[in-house]
Order: structure tokens, then sequence, then C-alpha cells
């Protein structure tokens, strides 16, 4: 996957994302059948997470963390499910924050610096199995897996064996910038806040004055949602301190665990030139930046395309690497 190309009837970036997202295999029946657990959170919250049970006794468990308003329902987990039940492996989907199909309770949500839940589950899912743990994130839900990975260090290891994050918005004010602009922010921006804008209204309804809904409800891009909502709620002076704090590429040198970071340079919300390279990474981080793919794209052979494979191809990966 480090050299993907996509098929000819997929070109550019924005078909490469939008298509694979909606139409291309593996179909919405091919999902297996989830076991569901919710886990109370320090705070007295909630995390819903959908598990697969091993076929083989003592493999890996494999813990995919989601993207941005995303589920285990999304095509690309169903193509990570699939992937981990052919290798034999555990695998679980632990749902960001209001992400399950219900509200969560406290006044907080998700954001993609969110390293200290991701730490939470990892670790709890590692004390109470005593498996191997290997773990996958996919843009938001990557640099999120990023982050933590460089927040712990070389005690990384004592939780994971390898990390992947795919298509993760490592720079997250290249990123925003970005997604804020002309047909992206016509398209994706406005996608994403039709159902992130009336899932923090009914956080104001839970909570009542947590912050300026009138401000929230004139947002028409993902700074200003930022900027009312996720930030504020989250510890951060603003989106400009959220965007620079939470992103993963600066500290990437501090991972020492096997990592792959896996980015099209045609992503439209990830641009080419705020990647990585080699000289800003340390030495367990390892760089797969394939010309084509769009966001979360990665469609392989005939109409309508396969996302299975780059699903595969990780997984793949990760047990080299582990």
């Amino acid at each position: 996957m480090h050299d993907y190309r996509a098929p000819r009837w997929l070109p550019g970036g924005h078909l490469q994302t939008i298509w694979p997202s909606l139409f291309s295999r593996p179909w919405m029946h091919e999902a297996p059948p989830y076991r569901r657990e919710r886990w109370t959170t320090p705070d007295e919250d909630f995390v819903d997470l959908d598990h697969l049970d091993a076929a083989t006794p003592g493999a890996p468990r494999l813990v995919l963390f989601h993207g941005l308003e995303s589920s285990s329902s999304s095509r690309y987990a169903i193509a990570f499910a699939l992937a981990a039940r052919a290798a034999g492996w555990a695998f679980t989907v632990p749902h960001f924050r209001g992400c399950s199909g219900e509200p969560n309770l406290a006044p907080r949500a998700y954001h993609s610096g969110d390293f200290e839940e991701v730490g939470w589950i990892l670790e709890r899912l590692r004390a109470r199995e005593g498996r191997p743990l290997l773990a996958a994130g996919v843009s938001l839900g990557g640099n999120a897996l990023l982050r933590w990975t460089e927040e712990q260090g070389d005690s990384a290891a004592a939780t994971v064996r390898a990390v992947a994050a795919v298509s993760a918005p490592v720079d997250l004010t290249a990123s925003g910038r970005a997604i804020d602009r002309g047909f992206n922010r016509a398209v994706y921006a406005r996608r994403f806040l039709q159902t992130m804008k009336p899932r923090a209204l009914a956080k104001w309804q839970q909570h009542p004055g947590l912050f300026d809904r009138e401000r929230l409800l004139r947002a028409t891009t993902l700074w200003e949602f930022d900027d009312v909502f996720t930030a504020p709620l989250h510890g951060f002076a603003g989106a400009d301190d959220y965007w620079r704090r939470a992103s993963a590429k600066p500290q990437l040198h501090a991972v020492r665990v096997p990592t792959l970071v896996f980015n099209a340079r045609n992503d439209p919300f990830v641009p080419g030139d705020s990647l990585p390279g080699p000289h800003e990474v340390g030495a367990h981080v390892t760089l797969w930046q394939p010309a084509d793919g769009g966001h979360v794209g990665f469609a392989q052979g005939p109409f309508p395309g396969d996302v299975r494979p780059f699903a595969e191809a990780v997984v793949d990966w990760l047990r080299r690497a582990a």
C-alpha cells in the first residue's frame, strides 16, 4: 500500500474520498455480528465498545479508533473487522463519546487530541484480557492514537505491540484550513456540521449555558465550531490552541513502539505538504505516503471498488511489526 495507485475509473482525491465511503465493498450486510459492551468512565459517563471475539485462543486483539462522526458501522471499520477475523484476531471498536447511537452524559464530547480517553480504553483492555494488543486509528482516531503513543513514550510498549494511523490529520491547523476552504467547505465541512451541530445542541439541552448557543448556530466552518464548542469544552483556549496542541506531527520523534503513519498525498483534508518527512519522525515510525487514495479511500479493483485490501495491508503490517 505504500505504492498504492487508484484504478483508472476513480480519478482524483475527491472522488477517491467520496466514492469508497459510499459505494465500494465491503457491503453493509457483510459486517460481522458485534458484541456490545458499555463501560462506565471515571467521570461517571459511559463509552460503548463493539467486540468480535478471537477465533484463535490467545490471539491478539486489534483495537480500532474511528474517525470524526463515525462508528463501528463505517465501511472502513467493517473492512478492518473482516481483516482481523481473517487473521484469527479479536477486534474492538471503542466509540468516542456520543458516537454509538446514544448521547453521552457528561459535558465533554471527544476531540482529535483525546489521548487520555484512548489510553484509558487501551490500558483497561490490556489489563482485563492479558492478551497482546495492536491498535489502529482512522482520521481523527488516528491522530488521537498517535498522541497517546507520543505521550506514553517507552511505556507504550507495555500496552500495545504496534500502532497504525490511517489518514490522520497530524497537522490539524493545515487540515482545518484546508477543509474550511472552497469545495471542501461546501461539501465536507457542511456535511460534518450537519451532524455535529445537532449533537452539540443536544449537549446544550443537557447542560444549559455550556457554550454560546447562538454563536454555534451561526458556525459555517470547522474552525468556528471548534472555537465555540470543541476547544472550550476540552480545556483549550480556542480553536487555534486546540489545533496546535492536539496535532501529532510535532512529537512523532517521541514514538517508541512500531508505528505506521499512512496518508495519501492527494487527501483533500490533509494537504500533502503538511505530512511529516523521514527527518521529522523517529526510528520507530514507518511512513506510507502514496500519491493516490484520498481520505480513507484506497479503493482497489474493478468498479465499484473494494476497500478491504487497504485494511488487510495495515493488518499485515501490524502483524509483521509486532
